[in-house]
């Protein structure tokens, strides 16, 4: 993830975000089921400062319920969590040691902010990236 100092420092504690829907994927189970996934981009906490570049989520109830489109802007609350990273396996040939990472999970009081087709959308689009719309 992005911004490994800010996660480190807000460890555990949760916090205000809104993003922009980028993409949608699938991943695999536990069960060997697919199972939808969604990445944002740009994520801020309140104070708009800048989290992490992207996320990935698997889509739950919550993220379902908002029939996402990409463009659409959405708020929710997440929880900042450590995790381990890297190969854990006994291979000879694979070298990714085992560190600890942080990830946004949890996320709750999901809400959509605006819609890819809103003016309002388009606007922090261009206010990101400075050009006009």
């Amino acid at each position: 993830m992005g911004n490994r100092q800010f996660f480190h420092e807000q460890k555990e504690q949760s916090f205000i975000k809104a993003e922009i829907v980028a993409q949608f994927g699938m991943k695999s189970g536990y069960t060997g089921r697919d199972l939808p996934t969604i990445m944002l981009k740009d994520v801020v906490d309140s104070t708009n400062n800048l989290v992490t570049d992207h996320v990935w989520f698997t889509v739950g109830k919550g993220l379902a319920d908002l029939h996402l489109q990409i463009g659409d802007v959405i708020s929710f609350q997440a929880r900042v969590t450590a995790y381990e990273k890297g190969y854990k396996g006994y291979r000879d040939d694979v070298y990714k040691p085992i560190e600890i990472d942080y990830r946004l999970s949890n996320p709750t009081k999901i809400t959509k902010i605006a819609s890819a087709s809103d003016s309002a959308t388009l606007s922090i689009r261009s206010a990101e990236t400075g050009q006009g719309v």
